[in-house]
């Protein structure tokens, strides 16, 4: 069940429930009784992308009616900016396949920017062939009534690069899935992300990475602030299968819980099916260091400004490790006017 295959089939029973245990926190088929009509197409200009100065290329899939390939070359360096964008109502799909030739380095700056009550899935299916690179930095900035699935399947092969960071809003749900086939081989990945969510936000950061091979190595760090009732999830699992000797994965989950009626739920796993193998994996969840609180405001920080100092200081380790130092500088912008928000 999925929400890609509910939209081919206009069929309610096959969306993902409560009753799947990766969608349980985060239940379409008890939210939606109907699937709406699809989405008109939108007129006008749709403005520029947070990542538009920064790329070579601009890509604009509007309310799911463009497919899109983006093909790297060997050794050949590319930054494209990958808009998706919703508005009204109705519901849509996008699919989208990237491509990265030995050698060749790609910077993908993707962006959600969504106005309205829409039903939106976007699928993207991402291959790095031997000692490729790519870094995906996501921002997903939706309307709090929509509903939004981006999946993500990545194949990576020896002497491959990956590393990604996601900073979602959330929406009425929203969910971010990354799926990564990791073939060890010196391969190494990194999986960043952070939630900022008030109101009645819902977002999912969801990831699943196996690992198949000898000598791969994984880095993963999550971090997420919620507020008012809006509510984060973070399930991140990773698999080392037998014979996958010699990984080095770790696993970070770390998040503020601002008021009394937000909530988290988090379920870090490690399946280890090998024996030679390095992996920890840690979870914290909780309210922001009232002592830390006390000392700024002894050194005349009002209250409110002092919180609003703490909590991006939590956030900002997502933001430095972005590799590309223009995207770092607009991601940092980005969660300090979502947090200040």
């Amino acid at each position: 069940m999925s929400l890609a295959l509910a939209l081919k089939t206009r069929d309610v029973a096959d969306l993902p429930g409560k009753r799947q245990e990766d969608w349980r926190w985060t239940d379409l088929r008890g939210l939606i009784r109907v699937l709406p009509e699809p989405s008109a197409p939108i007129p006008g200009d749709l403005g520029a992308g947070p990542f538009d100065a920064i790329a070579d290329r601009v890509l604009v899939i509007a309310n799911g009616r463009d497919e899109q390939t983006i093909v790297v070359g060997p050794g050949e360096t590319l930054a494209v900016a990958l808009r998706i964008v919703s508005r009204g109502e109705g519901a849509h799909a996008a699919g989208v396949r990237v491509t990265v030739a030995p050698g060749g380095r790609l910077r993908l700056f993707e962006s959600y920017e969504g106005q309205g009550s829409y039903l939106a899935q976007t699928s993207l299916a991402i291959e790095l062939a031997d000692g490729a690179a790519l870094e995906r930095v996501v921002l997903a900035d939706e309307d709090p009534e929509a509903v939004s699935v981006s999946h993500a399947e990545v194949r990576l092969t020896a002497h491959a690069e990956y590393g990604q960071t996601v900073v979602a809003t959330g929406a009425r749900r929203q969910r971010i899935e990354t799926r990564v086939a990791h073939p060890g081989g010196h391969a190494t990945l990194r999986l960043d992300g952070a939630y900022l969510l008030a109101g009645k936000r819902h977002a999912d950061l969801t990831t699943v990475v196996t690992h198949e091979g000898l000598d791969g190595a994984t880095q993963q760090l999550t971090k997420g602030v919620v507020r008012d009732q809006a509510r984060g999830v973070f399930q991140g699992k990773i698999i080392v299968a037998e014979g996958a000797d010699r990984t080095d994965a770790r696993m970070g989950h770390h998040a503020l819980i601002l008021s009394d009626r937000a909530e988290v739920d988090a379920k870090p796993e490690l399946e280890i099916y090998a024996d030679d193998v390095s992996c920890a994996h840690g979870n914290t969840v909780g309210a922001l260091d009232e002592d830390a609180l006390f000392y700024a405001e002894q050194r005349g920080i009002p209250a409110d400004e002092a919180r609003a100092l703490l909590t991006e200081a939590f956030v900002a380790e997502v933001a430095d490790r972005v590799w590309n130092e223009p995207a770092r500088e607009i991601v940092a912008a980005f969660i300090s006017e979502r947090l200040r928000g």
